[in-house]
C-alpha cells in the first residue's frame, strides 16, 4: 500500500482524510472518532482497534449517565471538578458547557489517592546602575508566586490520573497572605471529599477561592489551632531588603535572611554593644555618644 493510498477508519468505516489519521497498534483512526475518546487518554498509539472500540462503548453509556449528574460542588482552577457528594460522583473539566464534552464520570471509589503540592516560584529582582547595568540588590529580592497542583489518581481502564491547578490565573505572591491560606485549604478540603476523609451530612455555608456552592454543603469544622509560641531569644528586626517587621530567622514577606549581629564598642564605659541593621548614635549603657 502506497504512502498516499486512501486510508479507511477501522472504527465508523468512514474515509480518513488529508492529515486525518489517527494510527492505532493495528489499524486506523479518524480524528471524529479520536475526538470521542477521553480526554485523558493518551495511549492511542499503543491500542488496538477492539480496545478503542470498547472505550467508546464506555464513552457512550458515560454520556447517558451524565443526564442524571446534577453536581453542588465546584472547585475551581485551570480545569473545574464538578461533584455531586451525594451519590459520590465527580467530573473533571475545562469546558463551561461541560455537558457537550461528555468528561467522564468518576465514583469515589475509583480514587486511589489524592496529592497536593504547593510550588514556589520566585525570580530575582534587578536594578540599574549608572552606567545602564543590571545588578542585583544586597540582599538579593525576589519576586514570588505559589501554585496549588493537584493530582488525581483514578482506577480507570482507560487513564489513571487527572492534574489540574486550583491557583491558575490568580496565584499568591506570599506564602503569608490570606489568598494562600485559602488556596490550602481548598486543596486539601477537595483530596478530602474525593478520598471519603470529609463529612457529607453538614450544611455548606459560602466559598472560598476557587470553590462554588450550587446547592449546600459543609465541610466539617477543623479543629483550632494551637496559638504560636514565641521563641525564648525573641527579637524584632527590620528587613532591609522589603521593609517587614520580622521575629524569626528569615523575612516572613520575601525570604531574606536575617542580618548576622555586629558590635561597637564604647571607649568610655567598656560595653560591646550588638546591633544589627544600623549601630546606634548613644551608647545605651552608659550614654555617651559614639563618635
Amino acid at each position: 500500500m502506497g504512502l498516499f493510498d486512501k486510508k479507511y477508519c477501522d472504527i465508523c468505516g468512514e474515509k480518513i482524510g488529508f492529515l486525518g489519521n489517527r494510527k492505532l497498534e493495528d489499524g486506523n483512526l479518524c480524528k471524529d472518532c479520536a475526538g470521542k475518546l477521553s480526554p485523558f487518554f493518551s495511549d492511542r498509539r499503543n491500542s488496538t482497534i477492539e480496545e478503542i472500540k470498547a472505550q467508546l462503548a464506555y464513552r457512550e453509556d458515560n454520556r447517558n449517565k451524565l443526564a442524571g449528574f446534577s453536581p453542588y460542588i465546584t472547585f475551581d482552577g485551570s480545569m473545574k471538578v464538578y461533584i455531586d457528594p451525594a451519590v459520590e460522583y465527580f467530573i473533571v473539566t475545562g469546558l463551561s458547557d461541560w455537558r457537550s464534552g461528555n468528561p467522564d464520570l468518576i465514583h469515589f471509589s475509583q480514587v486511589m489517592n489524592v496529592e497536593t503540592d504547593i510550588q514556589e516560584n520566585k525570580e530575582e529582582i534587578f536594578y540599574e546602575d549608572s552606567d545602564g547595568n543590571e545588578k542585583s540588590y544586597e540582599p538579593p529580592r525576589y519576586t514570588y508566586e505559589y501554585e496549588f497542583n493537584v493530582t488525581i489518581f483514578v482506577d480507570s481502564p482507560w487513564f489513571d490520573e487527572i492534574e489540574l491547578e486550583l491557583s491558575d490565573g490568580n496565584r499568591p505572591d506570599s506564602r503569608y497572605s490570606d489568598l494562600y491560606r485559602k488556596y490550602e485549604q481548598k486543596m486539601l478540603e477537595l483530596a478530602d471529599i474525593l478520598t471519603h476523609r470529609k463529612d457529607m451530612s453538614a450544611t455548606y455555608d459560602g466559598p472560598g477561592p476557587g470553590m462554588y456552592p450550587v446547592s449546600s454543603y459543609n465541610p466539617a469544622p477543623e479543629p483550632s489551632p494551637a496559638p504560636a509560641v514565641q521563641p525564648a531569644n525573641h527579637e524584632e528586626w527590620l528587613c532591609l531588603s522589603c521593609g517587614t517587621q520580622n521575629d524569626g530567622k528569615f523575612c516572613k514577606n520575601c525570604g531574606c535572611q536575617k542580618p548576622a549581629a555586629m558590635t561597637i564598642h564604647c571607649a568610655s564605659c567598656g560595653s560591646d554593644i550588638e546591633y544589627r541593621i544600623k549601630p546606634p548614635k548613644v551608647c545605651p549603657e552608659c550614654g555617651n555618644p559614639f563618635r
